[in-house]
């Protein structure tokens, strides 16, 4: 199973500087993949709570006041690596118009030589999609048309769409991605409709740890399934695996985590330390640590 690390992008990490540093150093310590999230603001009084034990007193991780852009924040990641994947986890699709974000991600794809792994979800809280000006009904249609937007600009040419939400006149684009059909599409969710959706259209799965094992053992099932009944192959799909390390929380337990994930089948893990890190510096040695009690094998990365 690869190992992958998040990058220095959220809270007393959001120093856009620092993340060329971190990517290089991370590459070197033989992490497989480097990784990014969305948001976009955290209101003081949010309509949502954190699903991931968000509470009245403390709706949010205080670390989501301050965000690096996460493609900008790839790029600079990409400039200054040359073998580790680049992934999204994730980003929040239907906040962007399918032509724009599908110009920024081919290009991504283009900077890293084929290396980027783009993984897209639908993002938790309302007030968020207000100030973006995107409706909160409808987000399902929304994504699915994006799909469909991004995969014929990544595969047809001239390109030409007519839906719903989006109207593209016969046009010619000739800029395309370095992997041959757009870079892998990993989808986040956790209902059966989102399941199904990666079963017939995507590529894999990006969820977390934070997840009961049945119950994502389950959802995958589900996955499964409907790439059967789509006619593809279920096996080609692809899970990868956020780990949120608590504050305090051992190396040990994390081995122990991702010894799990690998037990379970899980293709990719990647450890996030923006909860349990106060600096770049402590996350870059904690990163270290982590690295060594895994084994990683340390890259030999030119310059």
């Amino acid at each position: 199973m690869d190992i992958g690390i998040c990058l220095p992008q959220l809270g007393s990490q959001s120093d856009g500087a620092r993340v060329a540093e971190f990517a290089s150093t991370a590459e070197r310590l033989g992490y497989r993949s480097l990784w990014v999230g969305d948001r976009v603001l955290t209101p003081l009084q949010p309509t949502d709570l954190y699903p991931l034990g968000g509470t009245p007193e403390h709706p949010y991780p205080p670390e989501f006041t301050a965000a690096l852009d996460p493609l900008i924040t790839l790029t600079a990641a990409a400039v200054a690596t040359s073998t580790v994947r680049l992934g999204t986890s994730t980003v929040n699709a239907i906040w962007h118009t399918p032509l724009l974000l599908a110009r920024a991600v081919t290009s991504l794809d283009l900077i890293s030589n084929g290396r980027l792994v783009l993984g897209l979800g639908l993002g938790w809280m309302r007030d968020e999609y207000h100030a973006v000006g995107v409706s909160w009904t409808g987000k399902s249609e929304r994504f699915d048309e994006t799909l469909d937007v991004l995969r014929t600009l990544w595969t047809e040419n001239p390109v030409e769409h007519h839906g719903p939400l989006f109207d593209i006149p016969l046009s010619a684009v000739d800029l395309r991605p370095a992997q041959v059909g757009g870079p892998p599409v990993l989808l986040a969710g956790f209902s059966e409709a989102s399941m199904r959706r990666i079963g017939r259209r995507a590529q894999g799965w990006v969820n977390s740890s934070d997840m009961p094992a049945e119950y994502a053992a389950y959802l995958w099932s589900i996955a499964r399934s409907a790439a059967v009944d789509a006619g593809r192959d279920p096996d080609a799909l692809h899970r990868e695996t956020r780990i949120n390390i608590a504050e305090g929380q051992s190396i040990d337990s994390v081995a122990s985590t991702v010894e799990a994930l690998a037990a379970d089948g899980v293709d990719g893990a990647f450890v996030d330390l923006h909860y349990s890190t106060r600096s770049v510096d402590e996350a870059t040695d904690i990163a270290a640590r982590i690295a060594d009690r895994l084994g990683l094998e340390t890259a030999a990365v030119a310059v």
